[in-house]
């Protein structure tokens, strides 16, 4: 049995800055309950990420939630991501940004498991949700810092 959320929200930030914030590792700490986002990209290389790279998704408790490949990347319009390791490596991920009709951005956070238990569901769901209104809200704080 699969299992398809969705999650939507509005942030007041272009869809530039919002993309920006999505692909800024070091914010994640800042915007979610995550303590540490990492790519991991060859020693000695500074670069942006690209389609192929990985990245490591660790708790609190420094343990690693999991490892990511990023499977797509259209700037300022989708980030697509599957995990690549752990628990459950059936999890594929995609994050759309829109142009809002009235300003602004809608951001659409769709996540997708071929592998479900049942009393996951709930958690999964909520914590999509909390996901998606917590970048719209890191990035509207970037807006309201600059103006």
């Amino acid at each position: 049995m699969s299992l398809a959320v969705t999650a939507s929200s509005h942030s007041s930030a272009s869809a530039a800055l919002v993309y920006t914030v999505l692909m800024d590792a070091e914010s994640w700490p800042s915007w979610t309950s995550y303590y540490d986002v990492e790519w991991e990209l060859p020693a000695g290389i500074e670069r942006p990420a690209r389609v192929d790279d990985r990245r490591t998704i660790r708790s609190h408790s420094g343990r690693v939630c999991c490892r990511e490949r990023i499977v797509e990347m259209v700037p300022n319009q989708r980030f697509s991501y599957e995990q690549a390791a752990g628990l459950l490596t059936s999890h594929r991920g995609s994050v759309h940004l829109t142009q809002a009709p009235h300003g602004g951005t809608d951001i659409t956070w769709s996540a997708t498991y071929r592998h479900t238990l049942p009393l996951l569901d709930t958690l999964r769901r909520r914590r999509l949700q909390v996901l998606v209104h917590d970048l719209a809200s890191y990035a509207n704080s970037i807006v309201s810092r600059n103006s």
